[in-house]
């Protein structure tokens, strides 16, 4: 297994200690330390996707692993969000569909032999996405930061709807005819 396959695999193993964390009742502290564990998850993201492409270390099991940590990671923190009172249900179920549209799009185009890449638009809603699970985990009792914390959320919700739009209208063909047209 390569190293950014190690780091896919050790992000898939953060989520567990990140939810405790998140969900024990251990005050800031708990709350701190989920933090740190969301951060680092979130760091391997990056690295394991930018080292895979210097060194040519795409693997099958990368491209299937990547994206599905991801998913999990944001999906947890976002469902923990929720029990704890940060975020409105009714956002994280938009989060959470647009994963599963995206994720049956990507099946129909595999049974294909075809693979489609993440797009610009994707990789700005995953961004906003680990900056607003960050910003409500702090969730610092000020005005200021709850207007930064609404604003992340807003804007998670419009980038995950437009990347969805953009998304189904780049690979619309997948479905009509079942051939992948760019």
């Amino acid at each position: 297994m390569n190293l950014p396959n190690k780091l896919t695999t050790l992000r898939v193993i953060m989520i567990p200690f990140f939810v405790v964390f998140m969900l024990a009742d251990m005050g800031r502290t708990g709350d701190y330390i989920a933090l740190a564990l969301f951060c680092l998850a979130s760091l391997t993201d990056f690295f394991d996707g930018y080292l895979a492409r210097k060194n040519h270390l795409v693997t099958n099991f990368g491209k299937f692993m990547d994206p599905l940590a991801d998913k999990l990671l944001v999906g947890s923190a976002a469902i923990c969000l929720i029990e704890m009172g940060r975020i409105p249900a009714w956002v994280v179920v938009i989060l959470i569909s647009r994963e599963f549209i995206i994720s049956g799009f990507r099946l129909i185009a595999a049974d294909n032999g075809v693979v489609i890449a993440a797009s610009m638009w994707g990789k700005f809603k995953t961004v906003c996405q680990m900056f607003m699970t960050i910003a409500l985990i702090l969730h610092l009792d000020t005005p200021v930061w709850a207007v930064v914390e609404q604003v992340l959320i807003w804007g998670s919700v419009a980038l995950t709807i437009v990347s969805l739009v953009d998304y189904i209208y780049k690979n619309r063909h997948v479905l009509k005819d079942g051939h992948y047209e760019v």
